[in-house]
């Protein structure tokens, strides 16, 4: 696979949108677009990727599991990933947590609304249990309004023990710009889309793996 198809995938996996997608290559290369990057430029790209969580020679990771709530699903599995609390990120296991959890088959979590309920609550409290994920508070803070939020404060947590909200938050936040890049520090952390934190996730999940 050449090096533009592997950013392309990349970007996929990591689900940017197309001005986080621009954002990184011109952090990266001082250009906005893949086409006219040197192989050496698509390098420094493809490795930025990977240290956001990107692995190009993994293959086969997911089982092809659909559905109208397999995208949330998958989501909160892959925030438990990023944990360190999932081992095996691929559907098969969810498939398998989720059974476990509430008696549920991939046909009727991925399908149903009701089920699907059952099984999101069932990741969410696993993940608020034993990740520190503060679901459905956001403690006075805007930007933990959003999942993304609330998952990368409870990484940071683990990445820095005795880490509190309030003191240690300028810590967090300078370590959350340098990720997704100066351009809305300005704004503070509420200006973060879902895809930045998306890429936050990623990054700080590589540093949680490392770890442990």
């Amino acid at each position: 696979m050449n090096a533009l198809a592997t950013i392309h995938i990349g970007k996929k996996a990591l689900g940017l949108d197309d001005d986080a997608y621009r954002d990184l290559l011109e952090r990266e290369t001082g250009k906005r677009s893949a086409k006219g990057l040197s192989e050496t430029e698509r390098g420094r790209v493809i490795d930025a990727m990977r240290r956001a969580g990107f692995k190009p020679a993994s293959k086969g990771l997911r089982n092809g599991l659909e559905g109208r709530f397999a995208k949330k699903l998958q989501a909160l599995w892959i925030a438990g990933w990023n944990l360190g609390l999932v081992r095996d990120r691929r559907d098969s296991a969810l498939t398998s947590f989720v059974k476990r959890q509430t008696g549920l088959d991939a046909v009727r979590f991925c399908h149903d609304a009701a089920d699907a309920r059952k099984a999101v609550e069932a990741l969410k409290a696993w993940l608020a249990r034993d990740g520190g994920v503060m679901f459905g508070n956001t403690n006075g803070q805007e930007w933990l309004a959003g999942d993304g939020g609330k998952i990368a404060w409870a990484q940071w947590q683990k990445l820095t023990p005795g880490a509190e909200l309030y003191p240690d938050q300028k810590g967090f936040e300078p370590s959350v710009f340098e990720l997704v890049g100066d351009r809305t520090f300005q704004g503070g952390l509420i200006s973060l889309s879902p895809a930045d934190w998306r890429l936050v996730m990623n990054a700080f999940g590589e540093r949680i793996r490392a770890t442990t």
